[in-house]
């Protein structure tokens, strides 16, 4: 067994001697699931402790530029619609049942959402105004500001976590590893707070702590997206599925030095052309749909025609749309290309893909229950079934906020019933090594570097195995140390879960949505129409599609 099987917790401690939390429910992470949940447990009766990251407004929800997904339109769309495309998105591995529940709760969160004072975009006569993504067959998306959906979703869910007195926030907070009990029962997290380590006891603990995007070296997340969750419910005993499942979206600005920003979808859903370093527009070569194609289909044909001119990058050409609609409607993206001296009326905008969406990640029911009592998840860091291999454009808030709802009130709801009694007698010695200390930055590059090359939107089985040996001789080296900082933490959650991403892609014998394998190009529908599901310390199972 590899030592990162054999990790339960990354720090020694004796709980009875930490600083001590206590709530009835503990939410972790403040994105759209994480400020749900907290409202909901909240509005059940319980009292919520919100731990976030950073700031309570960093996380991948604010820099969200795509919308909410949402069937209001009845007479011309309908739920069954939007189902289908996500479905169909999905390349077979959706969950039917998680699909339903998502797409009917649109229209309910978005009214919700409405009464909560959000600002989303109006049509001139006031209504609200709709937009076509990829692989929706209907204009069924909710913008705010143009291209600031995300921002104006923290808003106004952070006003109304703010606004009860049932929630009480702790910022700057970064979650260690989940507390556990003897029977395996969550009972709370170990949190570094304010520099010092924290027993933070709770009856039921709710995880919304995002995505996985900063394992790879072009990526549109913030830096906090670093598998944190993912990796500490691992050692946990949750179980994983889908890990192979990561969403790489086609368009990012592309300029050399600087960092990846997104550049949504909806740019192409206004009529926005991809053309490469000649000014030929290939997509229509590519897919009936062109830009509007599902995206790991964009993505790749993006990376096929770099290496086809030969060079870094191709471009989003808007020259042809008209200027005052287009600046109005994507006031952000005007403002990033005039930081960067583009001027979307005159020039092409270079773009290249980047790591977007973890798919893959926690296995949850259909309240957001994961398979350690007391432990719920919600939003990216889970794996609902929604998406299957491949998310649908503007699904994932409509999913944060369904789920986010739906294990709050579980959660709140649940705990209110709880018998348990904090502080428990926990606590765990680490073996100190005698291993050479690794450059901690040194490896962080190196892994985000590898996992861009080896496991990112093309994939081989020898540079899945590749990867894998050295990612397993790192963990000889980071995984038996004690880290007292949270980049080393950090780091130690990178490597877990970038393994389990390897190990599930190698596994994949296929390619299908998100997962492309060179080595074997075609859909395997009669071996691999299956979800794999990951659990600490035991081999990796096959679970049919529901």
């Amino acid at each position: 067994m590899s030592l990162y099987d054999e990790r339960r917790y990354l720090v020694p401690f004796h709980a009875p001697k930490l600083p001590q939390q206590v709530a009835d429910v503990l939410v972790v992470g403040g994105g759209v699931a994480g400020l749900r949940a907290a409202i909901a447990a909240a509005d059940a009766g319980a009292e919520v402790l919100l731990l976030t990251k950073d700031t309570i407004a960093e996380s991948n929800t604010w820099y969200a530029q795509g919308g909410i997904a949402a069937v209001l339109d009845t007479e011309h769309d309908s739920p069954e619609a939007h189902a289908a495309d996500t479905l169909a998105v999905g390349a077979g591995l959706c969950d039917e049942a998680a699909v339903r529940f998502v797409v009917e709760q649109g229209p309910k969160q978005v009214l919700e959402l409405l009464k909560w004072g959000a600002n989303f975009d109006k049509g001139p006569a006031g209504e609200l105004s709709m937009t076509l993504e990829a692989g929706h067959s209907f204009a069924r998306i909710l913008h705010a500001f143009g291209d600031a959906t995300g921002r104006e979703l923290s808003n106004v869910q952070i006003r109304a976590v703010l606004g009860r007195d049932g929630i009480r926030v702790l910022e700057g907070a970064f979650v260690v590893d989940v507390l556990t009990d003897e029977s395996g029962r969550c009972v709370g997290v170990l949190a570094q707070i304010d520099g010092k380590l924290h027993a933070v006891w709770a009856r039921r603990t709710i995880l919304s702590t995002g995505g996985t995007g900063m394992l790879y070296r072009e990526t549109t997340n913030p830096n906090i997206a670093t598998a944190d969750g993912h990796a500490a419910a691992w050692r946990a005993g949750a179980a994983l599925l889908d890990m192979e499942m990561v969403q790489f979206h086609p368009t990012t600005l592309y300029v050399a030095g600087a960092g990846r920003s997104l550049i949504t979808e909806a740019v192409r859903g206004e009529g926005a052309y991809l053309i490469d370093r000649h000014g030929h527009r290939f997509m229509p070569d590519v897919h009936r749909d062109a830009e509007l194609a599902p995206r790991d289909v964009v993505a790749r044909a993006i990376v096929d025609q770099i290496r086809k001119t030969e060079f870094t990058h191709v471009y989003l050409d808007v020259r042809h749309l008209d200027w005052a609609h287009f600046s109005c409607r994507f006031p952000g993206l005007i403002q990033l290309c005039d930081d960067f001296d583009i001027d979307p009326k005159t020039d092409p905008i270079p773009v290249h893909p980047s790591a977007h969406y973890m798919i893959g990640g926690l296995e949850v029911d259909e309240i957001g229950q994961t398979s350690v009592e007391a432990l719920y998840a919600a939003g990216e860091c889970t794996c609902t079934g929604l998406h299957g291999a491949n998310r649908l454009a503007s699904n994932s808030l409509l999913e944060g906020l369904a789920y986010g709802e739906a294990c709050g009130r579980e959660a709140g709801e649940r705990a209110l019933c709880d018998k348990l009694r904090f502080p428990m007698k926990l606590s765990h010695d680490v073996p100190h090594s005698e291993r050479t200390q690794l450059d901690i930055t040194d490896v962080r590059s190196s892994l985000r570097s590898l996992m861009w090359r080896n496991a990112g939107i093309e994939r081989t089985g020898d540079r899945l195995d590749e990867t894998r040996e050295i990612i397993g001789f790192w963990g000889r080296y980071i995984m038996d140390k004690v880290f007292d900082d949270a980049d080393g933490l950090r780091l130690q959650n990178m490597l877990t879960i970038a393994r389990l991403i390897v190990k599930a892609a190698a596994a994949r014998t296929e390619s299908r949505g998100a997962h492309y394998r060179m080595d074997h190009p075609d859909r395997d529908d009669a071996h691999w129409r299956l979800r794999q599901r990951w659990v600490r310390g035991e081999e990796p199972t096959n679970v049919p599609v529901r």
